[in-house]
């Protein structure tokens, strides 16, 4: 009794009691009642309204990014006229102000809007990478509890199995023999009777602890009890690995089968655990390549991000609505799973409340539903042994060829008993009950923070490809053409030959007089006359080229 006092238990979350506190409205707009119901029509109704949240945030985003874009698209061509009027006259004028650094400061601040949106960006790219794995930890928990379960009702299967197997075997076998050889001895053969009809005894309380399937594979035939308390009957495999279950369809077998669950579970979080990865990588890209695009100011490669973006933008909305539409869910199912168990007829199904109670709970104030039948069947076991020594003492003095026959039989009473005691401890409700509270524990507590922080991630990258969708336009609009960079280029740069060899010509025509500083300056070298060069010329046929440098220099 104080081992059961340990019994963990489980509460929800304060997260679980939020979201299943939230109102819930069918598509009439009537309010209806949160309690879990996935096959009901007006349950699945109020997920959609739920879900349909996010397509009206869809609808709000692009209102806003087709705002901005007609900003952009009408509003600034008048700018850019009246701006490239004001150019001129600053340059004219001299000023170098005006316009030239009103764009500049709105070409910084857009470029800084995309740069924020894309760090916001990030920040949420992280969340939903702590988000995923956090998901991914409570669906490993949740499978691996429910292997466990069903390497725990599979054990409980075969060991009930072969202790009919072999209490059968002993009846046809050496019972039947020792009966033959007791023949004329009226006591030994009573007990040797007793001893077939407690083991068919046995073999008729186990066999109500187990649910056979028939031989085409279809429906389960169950035996009922007292108890009402039937075991499905699986084939033994270790916790880590998953059975295959055969269901028709991907249908849910009835009765609800551990094995079959952890299966489905795991396949469908590989394709979700990958399909987030996609999502934020490509998320991730997005935004590597917009910050790379703004730095190069590569206009193609900003066209080709907002191409992009536009597609990140969609899936966010998207997935934050099945993300809403789930939280809801699982937060109304962990709210009272109990009850839910109970009342599904998927679990239920060939199996008493008493006995799903008594696992769910494991409460000290439930006795075993199996109790009176383990202790019957302990009892016929002891009365079998009894019987047994009794005839080794008495009988095989006597009848010494039943020797044989009588230690088959108690080797494999021996075996039976080995096989009840272990029986007995997995029937016990601690292990499978632990099992079901780790369960929902990897399921409403690591899967549900998992799921709300996914929900978060979505929200905040949505929010950020709508500010990126609004600004990133405005951003590569403002950068400079091809040819706009090949006129700069060209009025900036200067021939390094027509500027050392192209002297200055004064007004007077004389050359370098006015490129000299003022203190340089000295009288204007004298005129000569036509004649006088040609003296000049006639004395000194061949001048001196040093000597006309020098008067140049002067």
């Amino acid at each position: 009794m104080a081992a059961m006092a340990t019994v963990p238990s489980y509460t929800p979350s304060l997260w679980v009691r939020v979201c299943h506190a939230l109102p819930r409205m069918d598509l009439t707009m009537t309010m209806r009642d949160n309690l879990f119901i996935p096959d009901s029509w007006e349950y699945q109704q109020t997920l959609l309204v739920l879900s349909s949240l996010s397509a009206i945030a869809l609808i709000l985003s692009l209102l806003v990014i087709l705002s901005f874009l007609i900003h952009y698209c009408c509003c600034h061509r008048g700018d850019r006229s009246e701006g490239s009027e004001e150019e001129e006259e600053d340059e004219d004028g001299s000023t170098g102000h005006g316009y030239g650094s009103r764009k500049g400061r709105s070409i910084c601040c857009v470029t800084w809007v995309s740069v924020a949106a894309v760090t916001l960006c990030c920040v949420a790219i992280g969340v939903g990478f702590y988000g995923n794995s956090e998901a991914n930890d409570g669906m490993y928990q949740l499978t691996s509890s429910l292997l466990t379960a069903n390497y725990t009702l599979a054990s409980i299967d075969l060991l009930v199995s072969d202790t009919i197997s072999g209490m059968q075997l002993s009846i046809a076998g050496p019972l039947t023999t020792m009966e033959e050889l007791f023949t004329g001895s009226k006591p030994y053969l009573v007990s040797t009777r007793n001893c077939r009809r407690l083991s068919e005894n046995v073999v008729s309380l186990l066999s109500s602890l187990t649910m056979a399937r028939d031989s085409d594979g279809g429906d389960w035939n169950n035996s009922t009890s007292s108890i009402g308390g039937p075991i499905a009957a699986l084939t033994p495999v270790p916790p880590s690995a998953a059975p295959t279950v055969p269901s028709s369809g991907g249908v849910m077998p009835s009765p609800f089968s551990p094995g079959w669950a952890a299966n489905t579970l795991m396949v469908n979080e590989d394709y979700r655990w990958l399909s987030y990865v996609l999502l934020l990588l490509l998320d991730l890209i997005v935004c590597l390549f917009i910050l790379l695009g703004l730095a190069k100011q590569a206009r193609w490669l900003l066209i080709l991000m907002t191409v992009l973006a536009w597609l990140a933008l969609f899936l966010s909305w998207g997935s934050l609505g099945l993300e809403t539409a789930t939280v809801v869910a699982v937060s109304d199912f962990c709210t009272d799973p109990n009850t839910f168990v109970l009342n599904s007829t998927h679990f239920n199904s060939g199996t008493s409340s008493d006995v799903l109670d008594y696992y769910l709970t494991c409460s000290r104030r439930l006795n075993s539903p199996f109790q009176q039948l383990l202790t019957q069947s302990q009892r016929a076991l002891s009365s079998i042994h009894t019987h047994l020594s009794s005839l080794e003492r008495n009988a095989l003095p006597q009848v010494p060829k039943a020797e044989k026959s009588l230690r088959e039989v108690q080797q494999i009473l021996n075996a039976t008993e080995a096989n009840f005691h272990q029986l007995v401890a997995l029937l016990n409700c601690r292990g499978l009950n632990k099992d079901y509270i780790d369960s929902l524990k990897g399921l409403c507590y690591d899967g549900m923070e998992g799921l709300l922080y996914l929900s978060l991630y979505s929200f905040l990258s949505a929010l950020a490809f709508t500010a990126i969708l609004c600004s990133l336009p405005g951003a590569w609009r403002s950068f400079p053409s091809d040819s706009e960079e090949y006129e700069d280029s060209d009025s900036e740069s200067e021939d390094p030959f027509t500027s050392h060899q192209t002297p200055n010509v004064s007004s007077n025509g004389n050359p370098g007089y006015e490129s000299l500083p003022l203190t340089d300056r000295q009288s204007p070298p004298p005129s000569y006359s036509p004649s006088m060069l040609t003296g000049y010329g006639s004395s000194q046929s061949h001048p001196n080229p040093a000597h006309s440098r020098n008067l140049y220099s002067r």
